[in-house]
């Protein structure tokens, strides 16, 4: 088994870092995927999944409306900036656990639900689906999985034209933005994969994806569900 933390990017597990990390990724809106879940019978009572929870983004908008909220991540200084804001919100239904896609151990009853948001790209493929594997091993049937992420939705032969346009648009502040440097990282060192390749993923590991959207040809948002068996 590799080791998560080791793939998650050192900066993740830098307090300074997380202190600006909102600032840096923006502050995307957690309520269109929290409608998404409960058009798909995720309902109030629901035990849901946040796994790379990061600053608890969706973790926290979720623990307002599910009835159980487990905030996974492999970052200790992630998990304590989310315990805290939980704390500062009376969140007594979310709870934070150290641990990844890999790691995770649920007990109790399968979960309705898994989030997760530009988290799965740190994993190399043969990982991506050991990890949707184990993800539709919680899940009840009809379970959902909404997932986000950084996967590239063109050719082999577009990577110039499209990586050179993510360069074009870099900033040249790392606290306003990504940077040159940021998206080079991501590129020589992160695993993001071909949609053509991550979709048939999704399908041996038992899910049917019911819906996808795709921006810029990398913002991937897939919301699938559990095959009965």
């Amino acid at each position: 088994m590799i080791d998560e933390r080791a793939y998650a990017g050192p900066e993740h597990l830098d307090a300074d870092f997380v202190a600006g990390y909102d600032r840096k990724q923006g502050y995307p809106d957690a309520a269109a995927d929290l409608d998404i879940l409960r058009s798909h019978g995720v309902g109030e009572s629901a035990t849901v999944l946040d796994i790379g929870t990061g600053t608890g983004q969706f973790a926290l908008p979720a623990a307002k409306v599910f009835g159980r909220v487990v905030a996974i991540d492999v970052s200790p200084v992630m998990l304590t900036h989310v315990s805290k804001r939980a704390a500062d919100q009376s969140l007594s239904n979310l709870q934070c656990v150290e641990a990844g896609f890999l790691t995770y151990e649920h007990s109790g009853q399968p979960i309705d639900a898994v989030y997760t948001r530009h988290a799965l790209h740190h994993l190399p493929d043969f990982w991506k689906a050991v990890a949707l594997t184990r993800i539709a091993d919680m899940l009840r049937p009809g379970g959902v999985l909404r997932l986000r992420d950084l996967i590239y939705d063109f050719q082999p032969n577009e990577a110039d034209q499209v990586f050179g346009g993510w360069f074009a648009a870099a900033m040249d502040d790392p606290t306003r933005g990504y940077t040159a440097d940021d998206y080079l990282e991501h590129i020589q060192t992160e695993y993001s994969t071909f949609r053509w390749l991550l979709e048939p993923m999704l399908d041996v590991a038992g899910f049917d994806i019911v819906d996808v959207e795709y921006g810029a040809s990398v913002f991937g948002a897939y919301t699938c569900v559990l095959r009965p068996e």
